[in-house]
This record gives structure tokens, C-alpha cells and sequence, in this order.
């Protein structure tokens, strides 16, 4: 006989988990992570839209990467949402602006600048020049925080990233913070402390 525990675990992991990579990432960048949940029993689907190197706008690139999470999972169907690095910035856009909010049940980023990046406005990348701390893209992002009252969302993030300048720019105010001590901002989706953070936090109801 199935335990009661067991069916609700069933249950909340029958929710498709969709994994978003950051800046100058393919898809295989998650595969770590994705092989990790899915050993824990989640469905994953990986989406890495492109190009990824910011030459184009973010909302391009959050348009396209729903467009196909409406491809692979239905266009009304609920899912839980990774975003690494700019990822999550991708993942916000299509929350706080696309529709996403009626359809995302839990939230996470990894290493994802919040509060901007200090010297995004020296590079010429749109999508890079997006994440300027302060600019009006990152200001009106934080706008909307209020979306999350009811989207649990976790932020995870390390003091010695050296990409997102600076690093406690993951920490938000809607958002519940880890820490995590990683030597490198791209090492973190490797780091099996942030493996089992996000699949612990995926696991409750």
C-alpha cells in the first residue's frame, strides 16, 4: 500500500520543472542539476534561449524561451521554475510580465544579479546592459515583487561570485536567501549543497 507521504511526494514532483541557463550557456550547462532531480523523481525539461550572449533583449529571449516551455508542456500547464544567472532574470520576466504568474508554482535562482550587476553599462550586449544596477529594467523588475505573495522563491547565491557584482545583488527582498560558499559563479550549479537545496525546496507542498 502507497504511504500517504509517498503520494503527495508523487504528486508535487508530477509538476514539470523547467531549467533555465544564464549568459553564454547552452543547455547542457543544467544537465547536472536536471540529472540530479530527476534521480530524486522530478520531470526536468532544460530551455536555452538564444543567443545567450546579450545581444538581444531579454524579453526576446523570455518570449522564446515560453514559447517553448508551451511547446513541450502545454500552453496552460503549471510548472516550477530554475533560472542560473541571467536565467533568472529571464524566469522574472516571463512571471512578472508574461503571463507566468498564474502558471509558475515555485521560483528559484541561482547566482541570478536581482538587484543588477555594477558594470553592466560598460558592455554593449542589450540583454547585459538590461541587468545596469539601477537601470530602469532592473528598477522596474522590483516593482513587482508583490507577484511573489503567493510563489515561494528562493534565492541562492555565494559571496565569492566574481560575475554578479556585486554578489549579495542575489539577495531580494521576496525572496528567501541561501548562501552557499562556492568558489565560482559557473561552479554553482554544480555544487551538490545547491543541488539538494533546490530539490528539498522543490519537494514541499
Amino acid at each position: 500500500m502507497v504511504s500517504i507521504d509517498r503520494q503527495l511526494n508523487t504528486k508535487r514532483n508530477s509538476t514539470p520543472v523547467i531549467l533555465v541557463p544564464g549568459w553564454l550557456d547552452i543547455e547542457s550547462k543544467m544537465d547536472a542539476l536536471s540529472d540530479y532531480l530527476r534521480g530524486k523523481g522530478f520531470t526536468t525539461e532544460i530551455i536555452s534561449p538564444q543567443p545567450s550572449d546579450g545581444s538581444v533583449p531579454i524579453e526576446t529571449l523570455a518570449t522564446q524561451a515560453l514559447a517553448e516551455i508551451d511547446r513541450r508542456i502545454g500552453p496552460d500547464a503549471r510548472f516550477d521554475y530554475i533560472g542560473f544567472s541571467m536565467g533568472g532574470i529571464i524566469g522574472r520576466t516571463i512571471l512578472h510580465w508574461l503571463g507566468g504568474k498564474e502558471r509558475i508554482r515555485r521560483f528559484v535562482t541561482i547566482s541570478t544579479p536581482h538587484r543588477g550587476v555594477v558594470v553592466a553599462q560598460l558592455t554593449w550586449q542589450p540583454a547585459l546592459r538590461q541587468m545596469q544596477m539601477g537601470g530602469p529594467f532592473i528598477e522596474s523588475l522590483n516593482a513587482h515583487l508583490d507577484d511573489f505573495a503567493t510563489i515561494p522563491f528562493l534565492s541562492i547565491w555565494t559571496p565569492l561570485d566574481l560575475t554578479v557584482l556585486p554578489p549579495d545583488s542575489s539577495i531580494v527582498a521576496a525572496a528567501e536567501s541561501l548562501k552557499i560558499i562556492s568558489p565560482a559563479h559557473a561552479l554553482m550549479v554544480y555544487d551538490p549543497r545547491v543541488q539538494n537545496a533546490v530539490a528539498e525546496f522543490l519537494s514541499k507542498a
